[in-house]
């Protein structure tokens, strides 16, 4: 007989109840997980009893989760039901000594009884819940994640976010001015030097945390470390601030939201040439239309807007996510992508300027 192995249990029971229509995410499934950490699952009925709680809220979700516990349980230990039916099926053997003896009433053939009458049909109700059939599936189960954006990507797009300034050390041959000076003198006297180019891109990153932005918090983390440490962008021209829903009076500097700074004084190093990307869900993850989150956000955005144009939203969640969401609303204020390759790509054009006329 195997060990009892609650983890391994627990997973193939949350993809059952996945495929069966259960609305279970990973808050859920971290749930669990800690209640068997806990203590709750250390044999297979305590187990099935803490994972009801955890993830039934009705009658019905309840008899189906039976039926999935007790099919995964017959497959996962095929010894013991063996075991419990083969005693079931043993019939004692009657003693050859001990003949039957003949009656009259065994005598008499079947044929002589009358017919039992049959019974008349009685009208029911049909059953409400459709009975479980299991599914077969592979026995490795892993819980695989989703990355719309990788980091990979992320270095490879911030490389467009380019502002050239020719401010550097006089070291670089021009071959050209350096062929002009000389037929126009008529001889060749010096080489003609220019100044090196340096990416004097300046970006405001704005990132929404906590709340129903924590499911990304591993996203805005690399899109904040790439733009900072592996980008062409000098690190002392990266600003990164973060807020929580909407930024209305300030910002903070740590993912914590433990150092407040005010929204004004932070728009003071921006001009016109400053690029602002927002990174947020807009309401799009819990499917909310809140007024006034509609509101606080149009007056955050027309504020960035007498500052520069440069602005572009980054949102997490799928664009087919925003309909019926605040998402929805805001798209239509600010160029809005969700975050993936394409879109990314999308908001840095924003960012350095080249597609504004579509938006403007």
């Amino acid at each position: 007989m195997s060990e009892f192995n609650p983890q391994d249990l627990m997973t193939r029971v949350f993809m059952r109840l996945r495929q069966n229509g259960f609305q279970l995410g990973v808050g859920e499934f971290l749930a669990a997980e800690k209640a068997v950490l806990g203590g709750f699952g250390e044999n297979s009925q305590e187990l099935g009893e803490t994972l009801k709680i955890l993830w039934c809220h009705s009658i019905s979700q309840q008899n189906l989760f039976d039926d999935i516990w007790e099919y995964l349980q017959n497959i996962a230990t095929p010894s013991q039901s063996e075991k419990e039916i083969k005693p079931q099926k043993e019939i004692t053997p009657k003693t050859p000594s001990q003949p039957e003896k003949e009656t009259p009433e065994n005598t008499t053939s079947p044929l002589d009884k009358p017919p039992e009458p049959k019974p008349e049909p009685k009208l029911e109700s049909l059953p409400v819940r459709a009975p479980f059939i299991p599914m077969e599936m592979e026995d490795n189960f892993t819980l695989q994640t989703y990355y719309p954006l990788s980091r990979r990507s992320m270095v490879y797009g911030w490389r467009y976010l380019r502002r050239l300034v020719a401010d550097g050390t006089l070291d670089i041959l021009d071959i050209n001015a350096t062929i002009q000076k000389a037929t126009y003198q008529g001889f060749y006297i010096a080489p003609v030097y220019r100044r090196r180019e340096r990416n004097n891109a300046h970006l405001l990153l704005l990132i929404d945390q906590n709340g129903s932005m924590t499911p990304f918090h591993r996203f805005s983390r690399d899109l904040v470390e790439t733009a900072v440490y592996e980008s062409s962008i000098p690190s002392e021209n990266v600003q990164v601030f973060y807020f929580q829903n909407v930024p209305v009076n300030s910002v903070y500097k740590d993912i914590y939201l433990t150092e407040p700074i005010a929204l004004d004084e932070v728009l003071k190093t921006c001009d016109n040439e400053t690029s602002i990307l927002i990174v947020s869900d807009a309401g799009a993850a819990r499917g909310y239309r809140i007024l006034n989150r509609i509101r606080a956000t149009s007056r955050f955005i027309f504020k960035l807007q007498r500052y520069t144009y440069l602005i572009a939203w980054l949102n997490p969640m799928s664009e087919k996510r925003w309909f019926g969401s605040s998402a929805e609303i805001i798209a239509n204020l600010i160029p809005m992508y969700q975050m993936d390759n394409n879109g990314l790509s999308n908001a840095i054009d924003i960012l350095r300027g080249q597609t504004l006329k579509q938006f403007y």
